[in-house]
């Protein structure tokens, strides 16, 4: 696992206590504030939800709504408030040359919606993501489902959590990762509206197993969870679409792999991911 994440250190080179009228004292007032960030980003990706949405395309042909714009400059401008000092790269945002980018220590990474092919279809699985990077390696994270109600969060060598608003007590509780029993069902997660090439051939591995399909980052959360064991992505991604997921899934117990990639996954001029899995099988 990587190092665990140094609040100490990250608190001195964003000068929070200059930046912030009431800056977070440590990792999980930091965690608190950036859940509440995306929690309010997806109060503002519901009301768009409810309306006739117009839909748009980029150049590499990926959907694009106002909901996504309004979520990135929600929290664009919130996490500028909080650590004004810490550089974000956000995919409505990404034309940073890698010149600046390598001399990134510390950033926040955002994917203002992810899955909006869910929210487009109105299915409810789509997220908001927000990571905190620290020498290429994600160290904290939170991913929010508006629709679930739902928010995930990790820090690396704190935990990782679960908060779920539909229930009475809306207090964050730990979640760890789980192995599938011996000669027991593997619950592999794969994605509801990409398809994947070699899945086929990959399940072969697996005599024993059940297939769930999930739309966006939550396929991380199911694997953190523990109600699911393996989650292979084979396709492309983006490291907006992985960065909280990633750590999410690394503070549960669970392991993540680049392929082609050894060492930090989150520090390179290439933005677009390979093949990658999450796993929590032993």
């Amino acid at each position: 696992m990587p190092n665990p994440f140094n609040f100490a250190d990250f608190a001195h080179i964003a000068q929070l206590n200059s930046a912030a009228q009431s800056p977070p004292k440590d990792s999980l007032q930091l965690l608190q504030a950036v859940a509440a960030i995306a929690e309010a980003a997806g109060e503002a990706i519901l009301k768009i939800y409810q309306q006739d949405v117009e839909v748009s395309f980029k150049e590499d042909e990926s959907p694009l709504t106002a909901a996504d714009l309004a979520a990135h400059q929600l929290i664009l401008q919130r996490l500028a408030a909080l650590t004004p000092h810490i550089p974000q790269l956000s995919e409505e945002a990404a034309d940073i040359d890698w010149s600046v980018r390598k001399n990134w220590h510390y950033y926040w990474l955002i994917d203002p919606l992810d899955g909006t092919k869910e929210f487009i279809k109105r299915n409810g699985e789509f997220t908001v993501n927000i990571a905190l990077v620290c020498a290429g390696e994600p160290v904290l994270g939170v991913i929010h489902a508006p629709v679930l109600q739902r928010t995930y969060s990790a820090v690396l060598g704190v935990g990782a959590f679960v908060r779920n608003d539909t229930q009475t007590s809306a207090v964050a509780h730990a979640i760890s990762a789980k192995a599938p029993q011996p000669h027991g069902i593997v619950k592999i997660v794969g994605s509801r509206s990409h398809a994947q090439p070699g899945m086929t051939a990959l399940l072969e591995q697996f005599p024993h197993h059940e297939l769930l399909a999930v739309g966006s980052s939550l396929k991380f959360c199911l694997v953190a969870e523990g109600s699911a064991h393996f989650y292979p992505r084979l396709g492309p991604t983006m490291l907006w679409d992985t960065g909280a997921g990633h750590v999410i899934a690394v503070a549960a117990g669970a392991s993540v792999h680049y392929e082609g990639i050894d060492g930090p996954a989150y520090h390179r001029q290439e933005l677009r991911n390979g093949n990658f899995t999450v796993s929590s099988l032993a």
